[in-house]
């Protein structure tokens, strides 16, 4: 009698310890019980000025007001490189976001981990060609790969040229023609730069960041002078080409040659202050801080597309939604609902408005609010139009440590310590180290 009662027991324990493994594999299915919202986190980065965590919190709050049974958790997670260490960190710890929102230039580095999820099945169900479609093609070349599209374009930009209209009065320049190619800005910039009875500048003539995102930046002179800087399937760079050489050159000069701008490392947070401030009179940065331009510089600017070498160019940027994998499915349908709300073209108008990121559908400058914003503010399409000349980001395998690769070499080359060619063989000999496990 009591060995049945002990196999009873063993039985029992045996069975718990069984459903005990099922429920836990792959975590907790939901933790909600029937009838609570289902919650997702959202990771997101900033990587310009102004205030957009509370725009981000905003959206949130209007989101859930319209959709009860959803709970969305924005959660700041840094700069973009920040962002994707965390989120990084948290799939290799089984505890990943459900939504992100990671550079586009991510893709490929996402895909090796196995950590993403196609979106195509749930575009066919929600939206279809005519949604995905809408996109800009130039934003979707970081979005597609391999016949997928594995994320949704958000808070996407294009390097544009910012200058102070009143500067340009002063030096006896038209401010309603800003330069067009490399010799005008040049030219322009001799002119805008002012030095003080010390010989130092008072107010520098251009200024281009060279922290941060360098290469992304060097992107726009080599599409100027070329072609752009990778193969279509992230496994090959091309930074070493005569034409990309004499495009560095022509960045090492403004400083070292012709004293247009600091010789030293120009932080990329500082640029948009330096321009707002009117210590410098002409600046390269993102279209992602045009709204905190407009709200804090004290004099008429204008915004252009970069001036062109042999052509005009420019590399998209920015960030995109991921959903990610291991995590269940009614909280991925959750994410691309909160993405399909957030990217209709009224809240991707506003979007714009409020950052000064392009809006990423075409659908969004047809609307009212649109129509009227840019009516009123010309400069809010200078970057969707430049769109037209606009290539994919740099992106590769190992996407982390191929910028390194790239950005060190650079920037020895942008304070005089590396020849331009010397900088960009070494770029060229590492990266392909990097990317040979691929080929």
């Amino acid at each position: 009698m009591k060995k049945t009662w002990k196999k009873a027991v063993l039985l029992l324990v045996a069975m718990a310890l069984l459903v005990g493994c099922a429920s836990s594999e792959g975590g907790n299915p939901t933790n909600t019980k029937e009838g609570d919202p289902v919650e997702i986190t959202f990771y997101y980065p900033i990587a310009v000025g102004g205030a957009l965590t509370s725009v981000i919190e905003k959206m949130a709050e209007d989101f859930m007001t319209e959709n009860p049974d959803i709970k969305v958790s924005p959660v700041y997670t840094g700069s973009y490189a920040e962002t994707m260490v965390k989120a990084q960190t948290a799939i290799q710890g089984n505890n990943a976001p459900e939504l992100a929102v990671l550079s586009a230039t991510e893709l490929y580095t996402l895909l090796d981990m196995d950590a993403i999820i196609s979106l195509d099945e749930l575009i066919a169900q929600d939206g279809g060609r005519e949604y995905i479609e809408d996109f800009y093609p130039a934003f979707l070349e970081n979005s597609q790969t391999g016949g997928k599209t594995w994320s949704i374009p958000f808070q996407r930009s294009t390097i544009v040229l910012y200058y102070n209209k009143e500067a340009f009065r002063e030096a006896g320049l038209d401010p309603e023609a800003p330069p067009k190619n490399w010799e005008e800005l040049i030219a322009y910039a001799k002119k805008l730069t002012v030095k003080g009875n010390n010989g130092e500048a008072a107010r520098w003539g251009l200024e281009i960041p060279s922290s941060g995102f360098p290469y992304w930046l060097f992107q726009g002179f080599a599409l100027q002078n070329g072609k752009n800087l990778m193969s279509d399937d992230g496994k090959e760079v091309f930074f070493d080409t005569p034409e990309n050489i004499e495009a560095l050159q022509l960045w090492i000069d403004l400083a070292h040659k012709h004293g247009v701008m600091p010789k030293d490392i120009i932080e990329w947070a500082t640029v948009p202050s330096n321009f707002i401030e009117e210590k410098s009179a002409m600046m390269y940065h993102t279209t992602g801080n045009l709204t905190n331009v407009k709200n804090n510089a004290g004099f008429e600017f204008g915004v252009a597309y970069m001036p062109a070498g042999k052509q005009y160019g420019s590399p998209t940027g920015g960030g995109n939604f991921y959903i990610f994998k291991d995590v269940p499915q009614e909280k991925q349908e959750a994410a691309w609902k909160f993405i399909k709300w957030v990217t209709e073209p009224e809240r991707a108008a506003q979007w714009s408005i409020d950052t000064g990121y392009v809006a990423a559908r075409a659908s969004s400058y047809e609307t009212a609010i649109m129509k009227d914003y840019v009516a009123n503010f010309p400069q809010a399409a200078v970057a969707r139009d430049q769109l037209e000349y606009a290539s994919a980001e740099l992106s590769t395998h190992n996407n982390g440590r191929v910028y390194k690769a790239i950005n060190d070499h650079l920037q020895a080359a942008i304070v005089g310590d590396l020849t331009a060619a010397a900088a960009l063989e070494r770029a060229q000999k590492e990266a392909e180290g990097i990317l040979a496990p691929f080929k």
